[in-house]
């Protein structure tokens, strides 16, 4: 697949309006220890080829997720999109964005306690192999899972402009799937410095990786409708994502 279905379909929409679409998205609420969390699940009209959890940016669980999931749907994908923040936590300001992903920041085993638990939910409907995906912030905690080595029945995880450091005192266990590197080589919070340094310590791990980055793509390129979009560089990183998919669940 190399264009996008959707373009700014749902840019607007809240969560509930895609509830009974074409490919039977529907909001899903879970609990995790006593906090309430609602996720987004999109299932494949027919046979599906794996399922993909998506992990949302900064500002929590929105539309542009959404719309990922339903994309993920059409091409014959369960997707879900997890909840980190909890039910009705959706932070519009930017210092309300920081101090968001501060708190799992400062509680990596949180962070990590909520991915799995999402990866849980997901799996209610669909109980196989799993690509793990995000964006931005969502990125970061794809890495964060990843290196954690907790997660089963994991084929690769996929980063879209996401955060890429590694923490002092994590490393990447010698047996972590593939993973997949978008970024942006504009990126002037995420800096090819940044890069260079995933690279060195996934070769020291001996782990699969590509990297992926696209000139003149600034930090959220993939973004609808924002002024940091970038056409070209979002459909070849989809496209790119495609192909992951393809390999790494054998569909």
């Amino acid at each position: 697949m190399r264009t996008l279905f959707y373009g700014l379909i749902g840019a607007l929409l809240p969560l509930s309006a895609f509830t009974g679409s074409a490919f039977a998205g529907q909001s899903v609420n879970y609990t995790v220890g006593d906090a309430d969390y609602e996720g987004y699940s999109a299932s494949a009209s027919g046979p599906s080829k794996g399922l993909v959890l998506v992990i949302h940016d900064w500002d929590g669980l929105t539309d542009y997720e959404v719309e990922r999931a339903e994309m993920l749907a059409a091409m014959g994908y369960d997707a879900f999109a997890l909840d980190l923040y909890g039910k009705g936590n959706r932070p519009v300001e930017t210092g309300a964005k920081k101090a968001a992903t501060k708190k799992l920041y400062n509680d990596r085993e949180k962070m990590r306690s909520l991915i799995l638990a999402g990866l849980t939910e997901a799996r209610k409907s669909y109980d196989g192999n799993a690509i793990v995906m995000g964006y931005c912030f969502g990125g970061a905690a794809t890495l964060e899972l990843a290196r954690s080595g907790k997660a089963t029945g994991i084929a690769g995880y996929a980063t879209f402009h996401g955060g890429l450091k590694t923490p002092e005192g994590q490393s990447y266990p010698k047996n972590t799937p593939p993973l997949l590197i978008a970024h942006g080589g504009a990126d002037t919070s995420i800096t090819m410095d940044h890069v260079a340094e995933l690279s060195r310590n996934l070769e020291q791990a001996g782990v699969p990786y590509e990297i992926q980055v696209y000139s003149g793509a600034p930090h959220a390129f993939t973004v609808f409708g924002s002024s940091r979009y970038r056409k070209v560089a979002d459909e070849q990183s989809w496209a790119a994502f495609t192909d992951f998919l393809t390999t790494n669940l054998g569909q």
